[in-house]
């Protein structure tokens, strides 16, 4: 019988390196795991609705047209995880990431977040309705590592 491959969403901030920490823990450990993410190229994610469905004058419809399509990749690979970690960088305002959260949870998807200390008191709802809060990818793939052995 072969071993069960745990699908890990990846939401969040795009400006570190937390996902690569976390992919390369669990290849280090052999976990059978597969990731999926959100596009993670900022000008990419954000242009894709014009590149495909014509220019906006308008931020707004600009916007739009790209979260649209964005929310297809998002929404199918939350449903298909079996589980979700939201990052939440010390820089910018991580909306998407709050809807995420929010999305799984509404999915019945178990979230483990992961933020500095700095954000515990803004993120206390999003935290209570985490199954666990990590301070250091590190500690993701410990947990990981626990869950699938």
């Amino acid at each position: 019988m072969s071993q069960k491959i745990w699908q890990i969403y990846l939401s969040g901030e795009i400006h570190s390196d937390w996902r690569e920490r976390i992919i390369t823990g669990a290849r280090e450990r052999n976990l059978p795991v597969s990731f999926s993410s959100a596009v993670t190229d900022h000008d990419a994610s954000d242009m894709v609705g014009v590149n495909i469905l014509g220019q906006e004058e308008d931020p707004f419809w600009r916007d739009r047209k790209a979260s649209g399509i964005n929310s297809i990749r998002t929404s199918t690979s939350i449903r298909l995880a079996d589980l979700v970690v939201v990052r939440f960088g010390p820089k910018y305002k991580q909306w998407n990431a709050a809807f995420d959260a929010g999305f799984a949870v509404a999915s019945g998807k178990p979230i483990i977040t992961l933020h500095d200390a700095e954000h515990d008191h803004a993120l206390k709802e999003v935290d209570e309705a985490a199954k666990a809060t990590c301070r250091h990818p590190e500690q993701v793939v410990e947990i990981l590592s626990y869950l699938v052995s």
